[in-house]
């Protein structure tokens, strides 16, 4: 026998290895057995739990669309904000440290992933008041999705993918196409001419357009991480792949990437391409390309080409969508390659090409969006503001679940209730025609909105916020109001802050003490206080406050008063209250203009002699040796003072804001408005003033001779700027920061204070001129009132005042400075709240994407809230309150509102009338001419110790000459609406208990106004 050699034998060896090695390489190419097996072991640790409270090892993905448009990549961001708006993170995914190990590998997170996602809005019970879903049209399963359209798409995209031959197959690879795809790239990279196309699987392709950047490929490493990925993500529920591979066919039809529109934005899979591109209903093309359709052939057939022209186009769909011919052609020649392949018969082929794609296409109008509520669309407002997000569109696509505070149900009925209202029998009917009323106007021109809130554990709770306006815009917070006498709530309120600093200051010390001390009888609110003090057996606050209340103030209308830059005069409401005097509680009761007048002349004559600079005092003694020091750090000291302010005030702002904010601290007129802008812009021209006029004082009219007249008086030549500050009656140096910041808008405030120091001593240099003392005396204590009235505003900003300056003028006490219905409400919210600041809530839970390794879910912060006011002041302002009720301007809702044992219930708020006219006045302060630019009347109330709200009726622009009503109508409105609201609320219990569990949407959708 002839022996063999000892090499031969090692190289028939090495061949029988090799051979045995390739066998079972090629096999496992065709069964993926080991792929298998290494997955799903990797696969079975990729977990995730939700614990309680917040994540610090979370892991976030990268910037991928899918990543981005579902809001996982900037959740960070979201949550940091949610934070530090007073959200807690109750529950938070934790993924198994062997998925952290991956994804910090930069490999994607391997979750069974969602094919749709949007917003959606709970109402407080956790019924669905706004739901959005992004695709909108999916199919639902394998089962849904035509035959003839899954063996297209396999055809062109991934041909192996169904067969059933080796269940374990890898459906991330397909080898014998990438080893194809290598090929003819190598080639590319000699000869730019040969064509390279793609290798990906459809497996592979999903995890490119959703999770790689910008969902494209630019790298080798970056086609690894998607082979990588979508291969363990295949194995997630064990080595056979059956069931994912089907899936996959799904996932991609429902979400591939099909270009945009204007109008819809980005479209993705099938269903919306359909809708969107040519205007079809998914489920009637579904039933054209079934296998039992017993449609024409022809109606088939152009189903047919529509879905496969998408198919086709998937690599440059928005190229496409603008070029329907080349689409036609690329469509027509697959259809003969499916032929060829023997996926369609020749008669669909055929009359599938004898169909255009134009005849829909090109007549396509894209999908209206859907209606918008105003109580839904505040809410996603709110939201968008809280997470930082500019557009509703983005907001829409967000993965997330956000439970509201509305009270669906009520909502609507209150809507209802509202505009019934506007209706002219029904408003007869319902009391609001007549004397106080409506007395003159169409009921259908009154604008009503009515907001509730609860308070409730870390915010007050927004229940119901509606209105008859049929526009976006939001009456409720957006929009400056003359509210009239609602403004003596917020005055009342700083009064009897003023009496308990006072306390504080002297309540400690000995009556004997007390009794010496020298207060001014220009500051009489001191003096009470220190004389009260002095002889008061009991000297706790809340005595105090009371007694406070019981100071008198005369209603006398007679009085004219040195106010706002001149003298003015002020009218009650009604003749009688000119003949007494009144308690300050009695004030408010009736609302007595002229009583609140002159407690806000106390309150800024009390600020006044609080200035560090003690120029109230100066201005006693007229020879005092320190006048003249007092005038030159007045000069220095408040120079610097105001333009800390202004430079607080104005920091920041564009130049229109700066414009706005300027105009809106004085009272506009032509020549105020003149001087401001010849200020701050002087070398603009003619044109430009004219411009600013109208964007400012729209109703003003001026011909082109006042125009040029305003232009020429009003330039820094002819006055200086201390005078045009008087002109415009503005602090000079707030005008001259405006211009400068124009110029350096980078400016710190210590380059300010450089800058400004020869326009400070010139503002000033008249003080200093001793032969002019009635001229200071004026000058100062006008400067002064200013400089009070930005006390008074910084404290009415900390409970809620919405804007930044106050009108420096005792008008301000009855509705000069204007307010907003939501500032009231969150004022009497502060009040209700025994003196702590709660934000308004309109989102208390928030659920961020539900089911994946980035889950998360937020409540409110039970322990949220700033405290502003003295836990004694809350209980005087209501107990006052409600006096307005039991007998005075609101007095007709008195006994209205009972509990569920009939017992009355608590009520009181405060009345305003807002009449805003446009006045001109001649030079001896005769009216020349009034034009009315709106009417309103308002109610802010309290119902017991839980909730409140505001209730306001409106007219605005010049149909409000048209109209005459009172505030007494939106107390009527309140009574009208009182027997829905007793029957919604529970006004028995307190405020509700503190909750953090995000409920899931499981009710049929609520119709929501």
């Amino acid at each position: 026998m002839t022996r063999i050699r000892r090499p031969v034998k090692l190289a028939l060896i090495a061949a029988l290895v090799l051979a045995m090695a390739a066998w079972l390489v090629v096999r496992e190419f065709h069964s993926s057995a080991w792929q298998a097996h290494y997955f799903a072991q990797l696969a079975r640790s990729q977990t995730f739990t939700v614990k309680p409270g917040p994540n610090a090892s979370a892991r976030y993905p990268n910037s991928g669309p899918y990543d981005k448009r579902l809001g996982y990549h900037d959740l960070p961001t979201y949550l940091d904000r949610l934070r530090t708006r007073g959200y807690v993170v109750a529950q938070q995914a934790v993924p198994s440290q062997d998925m952290l190990s991956l994804m910090d590998r930069g490999l994607n997170a391997p979750y069974r992933e969602k094919d749709q996602a949007g917003l959606e809005l709970l109402d407080a019970d956790g019924h669905p008041i706004y739901r959005v879903r992004h695709p909108e049209r999916v199919y639902d399963g394998f089962e849904a999705v035509p035959p003839l359209l899954v063996d297209s798409l396999l055809a062109i995209e991934n041909r192996t993918l169904l067969q059933t031959e080796y269940p374990k197959r890898n459906p991330a690879v397909e080898w014998t196409r990438l080893a194809r795809a290598v090929w003819d790239r190598a080639l590319h990279t000699v000869n730019a001419e040969h064509e390279s196309p793609g290798g990906s699987t459809l497996a592979t392709q999903i995890e490119k357009y959703r999770h790689s950047p910008e969902g494209r490929t630019d790298s080798p490493s970056e086609k690894l991480r998607q082979m990588v990925s979508a291969s363990i993500r295949a194995y997630l529920s064990g080595e056979d792949t059956t069931a994912t591979r089907h899936q996959l066919v799904v996932d991609y039809l429902n979400t591939v990437p099909l270009g945009a529109r204007a109008g819809f934005g980005e479209i993705l899979g099938i269903g919306d391409a359909l809708r969107v591109w040519y205007g079809r209903d998914f489920a009637q093309v579904n039933a054209l390309l079934s296998a039992g359709s017993t449609a024409p052939l022809a109606d088939r057939a152009l189903a047919y080409k529509e879905a496969l022209s998408l198919l086709v186009s998937q690599r440059r769909p928005s190229y496409y969508l603008d070029n329907l011919d080349e689409l036609e052609a690329l469509t027509n020649a697959y259809l003969r390659v499916l032929t060829a392949s023997g996926v369609i018969p020749p008669a669909l082929r055929d009359a599938a090409i004898a169909q255009s794609l134009k005849q829909q296409a090109l007549g396509t109008r894209v999908p209206p969006p859907p209606a918008e509520h105003k109580g839904t669309n505040a809410v996603r407002v709110n939201l968008a503001g809280m997470l930082g997000i500019s557009r509703m569109y983005a907001l829409d696509r967000l993965d997330l679940t956000a439970s509201s505070t509305l009270d669906a149900p009520l909502q609507h009925q209150i809507t209802t209730e509202l505009r019934k209202l506007q209706d002219p029998a029904h408003a007869k009917a319902a009391g609001l025609v007549g004397d106080m009323m409506l007395q003159h106007g169409d009921p259908r021109g009154v604008t009503y909105s009515f907001t509730l809130y609860e308070r409730a554990p870390g915010g007050n709770r927004v229940l119901v916020q509606a209105d008859t306006f049929d526009q976006p815009f939001d009456i409720n917070e957006g929009v400056k109001l003359d509210l009239g006498s609602t403004a003596k709530l917020r005055t009342l309120v700083t009064y009897l802050q003023i009496v308990a600093e006072l306390h504080q200051r002297y309540a400690g010390q000995p009556a004997a003490a007390l009794r010496k001390l020298n207060i001014p009888v220009q500051n009489p609110i001191e003096r009470w206080a220190v004389d009260y003090l002095a002889h008061a057996q009991d000297r706790s606050l809340t005595p105090m406050l009371n007694a406070a209340m019981e100071r008198k103030y005369s209603g006398n209308a007679g009085e004219w008063f040195a106010t706002g830059g001149g003298m003015q005069h002020f009218e009650n409401f009604e003749k009688w209250e000119g003949t007494q005097q009144f308690t300050v509680r009695e004030g408010l009761k009736h609302s007595v203009n002229l009583v609140f007048v002159r407690i806000m002349r106390d309150i800024s004559r009390y600020f006044q002699h609080q200035l560090p600079s003690a120029g109230a005092q100066a201005l006693t003694d007229p020879n005092s040796p320190e006048r003249q020091v007092y005038l030159q750090r007045f000069a220095d000291r408040e120079g610097k003072l105001f333009m800390g302010r202004f430079y607080t005030k104005y920091r920041g702002k564009t130049l229109q804001e700066q414009e706005a904010t300027l105009v809106q601290s004085t009272h506009a007129t032509p020549v105020r408005l003149a001087a401001i802008f010849r200020s701050i812009d002087p070398q603009a021209g003619p044109d430009k003033l004219a411009a600013f006029l109208r964007t400012y004082l729209p109703g003003a009219r001026l011909d082109d001779a006042a125009l040029a007249k305003l232009y020429n008086n009003y330039s820094v030549q002819r006055f200086d700027l201390a005078d045009r500050g008087y002109i415009a009656r503005l602090h000079p140096l707030e005008l001259w920061l405006v211009a400068y910041l124009r110029e350096h808008p980078q400016a710190t405030l210590a380059q300010v204070n450089e800058a400004s120091a020869t326009e400070r001593l010139a503002v000033y240099k008249w003080l200093l001129q001793s032969h002019r003392k009635g001229a200071q005396d004026k000058r100062i204590k006008q400067m002064l009132e200013i400089e009070a009235f930005q006390q008074i505003h910084a404290m009415w900003k900390r409970l809620g005042y919405p804007f930044e300056s106050l009108v420096p003028s005792y008008g301000t006490a009855i509705g000069a400075s204007a307010d907003r219905p939501a500032s009231l409400a969150e004022l009497m919210g502060i009040i209700e709240n025994d003196g702590v600041r709660l934000p308004s809530v309109r989102i208390d839970r928030l659920h961020f994407a539900a089911g994946t390794p980035y889950e998360a879910m937020l409540c409110r912060d039970p322990s949220a809230g700033e405290r502003v006011l003295p836990p004694e002041i809350p209980p005087v302002v209501k107990a006052a309150l409600a006096g307005v009720v039991e007998g005075g301007t609101a007095r007709r809702l008195s006994g209205t509102f009972m509990d569920n044992d009939g017992t009355p219930v608590a009520v009181g708020g405060k009345t305003g009338t807002g009449d805003n006219r446009f006045k001109t006045f001649s030079r001896g302060g005769g009216l020349l001419s009034e034009r009315v630019v709106s009417r309103s009347g308002a109610f802010v109330f309290y119902l017991g110790d839980r909730y409140f709200g505001t209730v306001v009726a409106y007219v605005a622009g010049a149909d409000a000459a048209r109209y005459k009503f009172t505030s007494a109508l939106t107390v009527q409105v309140l009574k009208v609406l009182a027997p829905t609201l007793m029957a919604y609320l529970d006004l028995q219990d307190a405020a509700p208990a503190f909750r953090c569990n995000v409920p899931q949407a499981t009710a049929p959708a609520q119709k929501l106004d």
